[in-house]
């Protein structure tokens, strides 16, 4: 029969261990509520003249992936988190290219001579839309993951740019200029039924879906400045969401569709915003009076918590996140700048044209992985 001071030890030895445990369990919470987790891949022409970056989303581990004397821009994860696509023109033109995260087996998708770029994983990550000039003018095709079976979506002697794919893969959104000015557009995601979402003089564009397919927000001047729209999938009932005498623009939906974060100079400079999902309640986020020079570009997490922009506040363009209410603002990368002045000047000199479909395209746009 065991003595009571064994019995006495063998409790207390379990009391530790279950203090333990306890105590990892609480450190494994905290942790999470304070760091976010994943990745977020950008652009910087730290080492010139443009290169894909990733960090992970507590600042650690920051690495150039693409490291070439090109142009590498638009990263965009693909949905699974083991790839990048993104658009190069190591070859001489902009081509896609796509390479393992962490950044070895880069290889060219489209292989084709004319201007190639702004990839776009379909949601299922088989197809990667994409916008090429290979017929003359500027239209939307899509290829297999691994390059094959490029095929072309619209056929029209306009401009259509920057495929957005709905998040249930039937459709992709783009913007066109058939009708003079820029509008709105969708068709299935084979490319059939192409359809006019947006009918004004003004132009409209930059669309972003929400999370369950039935919604479009996008940017317009129709009101004289600039504005974040919503409508529904069919382009019926759009509505005003900002109406605010002060410029609206980059919406940015939270993955559970009842927030939309954007940028907005109404308060003198440039800021992020969030505001429920009818326009309702705008609060601002990064309201610091020491940055004058603005933040911009906002992109949730995949869980919601956070929300990852670039600003000005450090005295030049970095990297930040922040939760999603705005609090606890940190700093992820210290080596940036702007980056659109020397993207015009250096692109001039190899005869690449930013003036066009490149602009306004926002630079740095922080990314997050999809895991």
């Amino acid at each position: 029969m065991p003595s009571k001071s064994l019995s006495a030890n063998r409790l207390s030895a379990r009391a530790l261990v279950v203090a333990g445990v306890l105590l990892l369990v609480g450190l494994g919470v905290w942790l999470t509520q304070q760091w976010p987790r994943g990745q977020i891949a950008f652009e910087s022409h730290r080492d010139r003249p443009a290169e894909i970056y990733v960090v992970n989303a507590d600042g650690s581990s920051q690495r150039n992936l693409t490291n070439s004397p090109a142009f590498d821009l638009f990263p965009a994860w693909s949905p699974n988190g083991r790839s990048l696509a993104f658009a190069s023109n190591h070859n001489g033109n902009f081509e896609i290219y796509v390479m393992n995260t962490d950044g070895s087996n880069p290889r060219n998708l489209t292989n084709n001579p004319a201007y190639n770029s702004f990839p776009a994983w379909s949601p299922d990550g088989r197809t990667i839309a994409f916008m090429s000039a290979r017929d003359g003018n500027l239209d939307i095709y899509v290829m297999n993951a691994d390059g094959s079976n490029p095929r072309r979506l619209t056929n029209n002697s306009a401009d259509d740019e920057f495929p957005a794919w709905s998040p249930d893969g039937r459709s992709i959104a783009f913007r066109s200029n058939r009708d003079r000015n820029w509008e709105i557009y969708v068709m299935n995601a084979d490319g059939s039924n192409p359809r006019r979402l947006t009918n004004n003089p003004a132009d409209d564009y930059f669309t972003a879906w929400s999370p369950d397919s039935r919604s479009i927000t996008f940017r317009s001047e129709r009101d004289g400045n600039l504005e974040i729209y919503v409508m529904n999938a069919d382009g019926s009932n759009p509505r005003n969401l900002t109406n605010n005498s002060a410029d609206d623009e980059f919406p940015a939906w939270s993955p559970d569709g009842r927030s939309i974060a954007f940028e907005s100079n109404r308060g003198q400079k440039w800021d992020i915003y969030v505001m429920n999902a009818d326009g309702s309640n705008p609060r601002n986020l990064t309201n610091d009076p020491a940055n004058a020079e603005g933040n911009g570009s906002p992109a949730w997490s995949p869980d919601g918590r956070s929300i990852a922009f670039q600003s000005y506040r450090g005295g030049n363009l970095d990297i930040y996140v922040m939760n999603a209410d705005g609090s606890n603002p940190r700093r992820l990368t210290n080596n940036l700048e702007h980056l659109y002045q020397y993207f015009v000047t250096a692109a001039a000199r190899l005869g690449i044209n930013l003036s066009g479909p490149f602009y306004p395209v926002p630079a740095y746009n922080p990314v997050w992985s999809p895991q």
